[in-house]
C-alpha cells in the first residue's frame, strides 16, 4: 500500500552545532555570488522530492538556499533546523536540470553540510562511523564479513518475520539490505586483463566499495564488456573508496585523503581514460579537480585525473560498442540515477543502450528521474521519507509493466530491488553492464 505523507514535518535535531558561526565561517565556494544567483522563481518545487513529500517553503531548493543565505549575512544563528535542512535534502540535484539561472545547488548543498560539520562540537557518529567504513578496506571487509554470516545463517529471516510483525527502527531498515557479494570483484579479478578482440588502449575501472560490496558481479560484468569491445583493462588494487559518501555527507577533509590515494593508485596503471559504472562515484569522481584546487600538491593532478574519468555507458556509447545478436527475453524499463541524469547530464546514452538490447520490448518509465529515495545513507537515516519516494517509484514501474529494471548506480539497485522484493512484484533490478554482459555471454 502507498504511504501517504502526515502533513507533519520532521521535527529536527537540536544542539550540536556552535551558535557563534557566523558568515565569515562559511566555506568560500558558498558566495554572495552563488547565492544571489537564486532569483527565487520557482520552478525547482516541482521537480524536488522533500517539498513534495512536506509542501514546506524551507524544504525546497529556493527555501534551503534562503536559509544560507540568512545564515551568512547573520540574520539567523546555525541551529538544529538549518543542520537538519540541509540534510534532509536528497541532493538530487533535480532542481539544477529544472533551474533557468544555472544556480549550482549541489555545490551549495554540499558545502553547508561542510559547514555544519566544521562547526559542531566534537566529530559526531556518523562521521567517525563514515570514516571507519570507508577510509581504508579494512573496516569495509570486516563489516561485510559480518554481513555475510548474518545473511547466510538464517539470522536474517528471523529479523525479516520480526520487521514484518514489530515494524520499528532498525527492523524496518533491514528490509534494505541487499544479498552480499560472496567476494569483492577487486579480489577475483587480476590488474591487468587483456581484450577479448583486437586492443584499442587501455581503461582502468573503479571497483568501488558499496559496488564492489553488494554488487560485485556487475563489476565482474563491466570488465568483460569492456575486453569484448576491445579493451585492456586495468583493475588497480591499491583504490578506494572514492569518497563521495563522505563528501556528501560534509566531511571533505576525508574525501581529499581518499581522492590523493585514487590518483596515485590510478595514474600507476597508464590507462588512457578511468572507467566507473556508479553513477554517485563518477560523479564525483569528476569533481576531483575542483576537490583539491588548493592542495599545491594534487591540484594539476586532480584536474587531469578527472579529464579521464567517463562513467561506463557514456563512455561505451560514445565510443562505439558491439551490438549483441539476440535482445533481452524479458520487458524492461530504465531508471535514471539522480547523479548520472542530473550531476552528469548523462540521459540518453544509457538509455539508447537499453533501447538496442531491448528492442521492441523496452517500455519508457514515467517519472524516470524522480528519485527513489536511496541518495547514498538517505534510506538508513530518514527511512520513512525515503519509503514513500520509493512508493511513488514503483507504482511507476508497475504501470508500465516492465518486468525487468535497468539502473546504473548501487544504491537504486539496491532501493528498488528491495521495494520490489518486499511488495512482490516480479520484478528483477540489474546493472546495465550485466543485462549486456549476459547478451554477450548467449551467443558462446
Amino acid at each position: 500500500m502507498s504511504r501517504r505523507y502526515s502533513g507533519r514535518h520532521p521535527g529536527p535535531k537540536t544542539g550540536g552545532i556552535q551558535s557563534g558561526a557566523r558568515s565569515g565561517e562559511f566555506h568560500p565556494e558558498i558566495s554572495e555570488d552563488l547565492l544571489a544567483q537564486c532569483m527565487h522563481c520557482g520552478l525547482c518545487l516541482s521537480v524536488c522530492p522533500t517539498y513534495a513529500l512536506t509542501g514546506l517553503e524551507r524544504s525546497s531548493p529556493r527555501g534551503r538556499i534562503r536559509l544560507m543565505k540568512s545564515v551568512m549575512d547573520g540574520m539567523i544563528p546555525v541551529t538544529g533546523t538549518f543542520e537538519y535542512e540541509m540534510n534532509f535534502c536528497l541532493d538530487c540535484q533535480a532542481c539544477q536540470t529544472a533551474c533557468p539561472a544555472g544556480v549550482r545547488y549541489g555545490e551549495l548543498v554540499e558545502s553547508a553540510r561542510e559547514f555544519i560539520q566544521t562547526n559542531k562540537k566534537g566529530i559526531g557518529l556518523k562521521r567517525v562511523l563514515l570514516r571507519k567504513f570507508f577510509m581504508g578496506r579494512s573496516g569495509l571487509r570486516v563489516v561485510s564479513a559480518l554481513l555475510r554470516v548474518y545473511q547466510k545463517t538464517g539470522f536474517e529471516k528471523v529479523v525479516l518475520i520480526l520487521a514484518g510483525v514489530i515494524p520499528i527502527g532498525i527492523l524496518k531498515r533491514a528490509r534494505l539490505l541487499p544479498k552480499l557479494s560472496d567476494k569483492f570483484a577487486i579480489d577475483i579479478l587480476p590488474e591487468f586483463l587483456e581484450p577479448k578482440s583486437p586492443a584499442r588502449g587501455t581503461l582502468a575501472v573503479l571497483t568501488g566499495c558499496v559496488m564492489d560490496a553488494m554488487y560485485a558481479d556487475a563489476n565482474v560484468d563491466t570488465v568483460d564488456v569492456l575486453r569484448e569491445n576491445g579493451w585492456r583493462v586495468a583493475v588497480p588494487h591499491a583504490q578506494v573508496c572514492c569518497g563521495s559518501v563522505n563528501g556528501h555527507a560534509g566531511d571533505n577533509e576525508t574525501a581529499r585523503a581518499l581522492a590523493i590515494k585514487n590518483i596515485e593508485a590510478f595514474e600507476e596503471t597508464g590507462a588512457e581514460y578511468y572507467i566507473v559504472n556508479s553513477a554517485g562515484c563518477s560523479a564525483f569522481l569528476k569533481e576531483y579537480g575542483k576537490l583539491l584546487a588548493e592542495n599545491p600538491h594534487y591540484s594539476d593532478r586532480a584536474k587531469r585525473f578527472s579529464g579521464r574519468v567517463r562513467e561506463f555507458s557514456e563512455f561505451i556509447y560514445e565510443t562505439g560498442y558491439r551490438k549483441p545478436k539476440s535482445k533481452t527475453e524479458s520487458t524492461v524499463t530504465y531508471h535514471e540515477a539522480c547523479h548520472l541524469v542530473h550531476t552528469q547530464r548523462i540521459s540518453t546514452q544509457p538509455r539508447e543502450i537499453v533501447k538496442e538490447i531491448s528492442g521492441d520490448s523496452y517500455r519508457e518509465l514515467d517519472e524516470a528521474t524522480w528519485c527513489c529515495g536511496s541518495a547514498g545513507i538517505y534510506n538508513m537515516v530518514h527511512y520513512d521519507e525515503a519509503a514513500q519516494l520509493l512508493d511513488r517509484k514503483l507504482e511507476n514501474i508497475k504501470r508500465c509493466g516492465a518486468h525487468t529494471v535497468i539502473a546504473g548506480n548501487p544504491g537504486c539497485l539496491a532501493q528498488i530491488a528491495a521495494g520490489a522484493k518486499n511488495g512482490k512484484m516480479d520484478v528483477e533490478v540489474i546493472h546495465l553492464a550485466t543485462a549486456l554482459n549476459r547478451l554477450y555471454k548467449s551467443e558462446k
